[in-house]
């Protein structure tokens, strides 16, 4: 009994020399998911469901990833990038992003895609320390790091762009009669709510209330109402496939009001397209990216850069959809990001770096909108300019107007 005592002692002893050795022999500091030669990262998006449209924006940053492989990867280490579906199901996210902590032991996620469905996963990926960032969303509720210290937001939040469109409409509309038709989630709530308190005093300007469920087929008998309302304003929060039915039926039953879209709808190719050109004139919404399809941008250096990475890993995308863009651009983020970090590359430090970009210039986001954060301050993106919809596609108008943290 003696003698195995003495050689549990003398192999731990050994165990622990050789993971001394080891950690010396090591270029960096690491938590799970990332080594001297690989840093895992994890990702979610609904590349089937109601909002399968944004599906192209995993592809991309998967795309993405794969160049900065072929160039040697990050202070020489692989990204391992894992996405999975997850359909913009909440329950479903929760499941597969518990996959990615739990099983494949990523490092962090990153752009995990949707208000509802990273609202599922808030709370578990902080309990975990897991950094959750760039999250595909503009709900406000990101830029909470005393509350939420491992969750960052990065797109202009949806609050403060509902109050642009609400002073915007009490400026331009004479005698604004407004109807909403939203999405019946926080998504949807963001938005209403930022919409509420840009109009102040004159809220009771809101003449119509309308929601639907992602499961909902139509809008159809929501768009009826809102018309039958007498409202001349429509403010529109609503996902790509709802945004084009409603504005193709508003146009079908001769209804002509002033359009809001919401930002995140503002795709030419999956939003107005399908709505038809002809149904969508005058249409305003905010933007904070250079779109593919504004001419004004065809000898952009960065729009080239933009156009010869699609060409080489993206030749079958579509290079009129912005989501090839806001993929590019977060991703870029990402990647700066990861470089800040060096050899340590640890889930603390890894939110330290994310947390301290000052003026970062990031590719094909519109001129004089840069990115910064702090450690109190988890909004990168804080500005927007308006633009209105005009022929087949956007035209951009107004000043550079700033977003909740400044």
């Amino acid at each position: 009994m003696t003698t195995r005592r003495g050689f549990v002692a003398g192999a731990s002893a050994a165990g622990v020399l050789l993971a001394s050795r080891i950690a010396q022999a090591q270029k960096g500091k690491y938590d799970e998911g990332a080594s001297d030669t690989e840093i895992k990262i994890g990702h979610t998006n609904p590349y089937s469901g109601p909002a399968s449209s944004y599906g192209v924006i995993g592809r991309a940053i998967e795309s993405y990833w794969k160049m900065v492989n072929d160039q040697g990867g990050i202070n020489g280490r692989k990204i391992r990038f894992i996405t999975l579906d997850d359909g913009y199901s909440p329950p479903k996210t929760v499941e597969v992003v518990r996959q990615l902590v739990e099983q494949e032991k990523v490092l962090c996620l990153f752009n995990t895609l949707g208000t509802p469905t990273n609202t599922a996963i808030h709370k578990y990926v902080n309990a975990k320390k897991i950094p959750h960032l760039f999250v595909a969303t503009g709900a406000s509720k990101w830029g909470n790091p005393k509350e939420f210290p491992w969750t960052m937001g990065f797109q202009p939040d949806y609050h403060t762009e509902a109050v642009i469109y609400a002073k915007h409409i009490l400026a331009n509309v004479k005698d604004a009669k407004v109807a909403v038709l939203m999405q019946n989630d926080d998504y949807g709530k963001d938005y209403f709510e930022g919409f509420r308190e840009g109009l102040g005093k004159e809220v009771g300007r809101i003449v119509k209330h309308v929601t639907y469920e992602v499961t909902d087929p139509t809008v159809d008998s929501q768009v009826i109402q809102m018309k039958d309302s007498g409202a001349n304003v429509f403010f529109n929060i609503s996902i790509p496939k709802f945004a084009a039915q409603s504005m193709r039926k508003a146009a079908e039953i001769g209804w002509k009001p002033v359009q809001y879209l919401n930002n995140v709808s503002g795709q030419v190719s999956t939003t107005m397209k399908p709505a038809g050109f002809e149904n969508v004139q005058g249409v305003i919404t905010a933007a904070w990216l250079k779109d593919p399809t504004d001419k004004q941008w065809d000898n952009d250096s960065e729009m080239k850069t933009w156009r010869e990475w699609m060409a080489k890993y993206n030749p079958a995308g579509n290079v009129q959809d912005v989501n090839y863009v806001y993929a590019y651009a977060v991703s870029f983020t990402m990647h700066e990001t990861l470089k800040k970090c060096g050899n340590d590359l640890t889930r603390v430090n890894l939110m330290k770096q994310a947390a301290s970009h000052q003026k970062l210039r990031v590719p094909l986001l519109l001129p004089a909108i840069t990115l910064s954060t702090s450690s109190t301050d988890f909004y990168p993106v804080q500005a927007v300019r308006l633009q209105r919809f005009k022929g087949e596609t956007w035209e951009l108008f107004g000043d550079v107007l700033a977003a909740e943290s400044s």
